[in-house]
């Protein structure tokens, strides 16, 4: 009967009182899940990692060895594993997929809850109105650094700075007030608005002037681009506006 053997890793991660590495924790993970026996060696004081480092002529931890080499750090593991690595710099639509795909659910759920159907018109509704509150959470986190995005490209806040400031809340109010189906005479004039102003200020600055800006509309630490998702969330707000004061 053979005996299969595990290849061996060594893995040097950081695990004190104060701190547990996140990235020690993934790559002990990662290697057992791809059947490395690790000799987890933990380094319990900051004075030892920094021993540790220093001998190494390495700047951080964790560092992991296969077969007596030195890989790297988390990140390296991934790569000799011809795992992807994520880029922080790099654009990406995943924020806005996340957003999107829970507020749809939340909508379906929201109706079912109210009515017994899971698609109807309200459904949409709700859809809309969900995005909305979300999309203004995510503004509402920082909304310094949200701002500072958003004066790149609005027509509106470059005129007049507090904008920048009050968008993400009447973004929220016009959401709230139209799940509640209350103060409409508010909503619709609020989401009309800022929805209107935002499609311009999107349309003039990708589509007229051919800028490539990052966009504001899930957060000034985003990597969305700026334009079809930024116009989506405006196109939004504006149709939900009209068909609330059509209905």
């Amino acid at each position: 009967m053979s005996t299969v053997v595990k290849q061996k890793a060594t893995l040097f991660r950081m695990v004190t009182d104060e701190h547990v590495c996140p990235f020690g924790l993934k790559a002990k993970d990662l290697l057992e899940r791809k059947g490395y026996q690790v000799d987890d060696q933990r380094l319990t004081s900051r004075s030892e990692a920094d021993s540790f480092k220093e001998e190494q002529q390495v700047k951080t931890t964790p560092q992991i060895f296969i077969n007596n080499t030195r890989i790297g750090g988390y990140e390296a593991l991934r790569r000799h594993l011809d795992m992807p690595v994520q880029d922080t710099e790099s654009t990406s639509y995943k924020p806005v997929i996340a957003i999107f795909s829970v507020a749809f659910l939340m909508a379906l759920a929201t109706n079912w809850a109210l009515s017994g159907s899971i698609m109807t018109m309200r459904s949409f509704e709700f859809f809309i109105a969900i995005s909305m509150c979300i999309l203004a959470i995510q503004k509402l986190q920082n909304l310094e650094s949200f701002s500072n995005m958003f004066l790149g490209y609005d027509l509106l806040a470059k005129r007049v700075v507090r904008y920048a400031y009050v968008y993400p809340f009447g973004e929220a109010l016009a959401g709230i007030l139209m799940i509640a189906g209350a103060l409409l005479w508010l909503a619709i004039p609020v989401a009309l608005f800022i929805g209107t102003v935002g499609a311009v200020s999107v349309v003039k600055a990708v589509y007229i002037d051919k800028r490539e800006l990052k966009c504001a509309c899930v957060g000034g630490d985003s990597n969305v681009p700026l334009g079809f998702i930024s116009l989506t969330e405006n196109i939004m707000m504006m149709v939900m506006a009209v068909w609330m004061l059509i209905r």
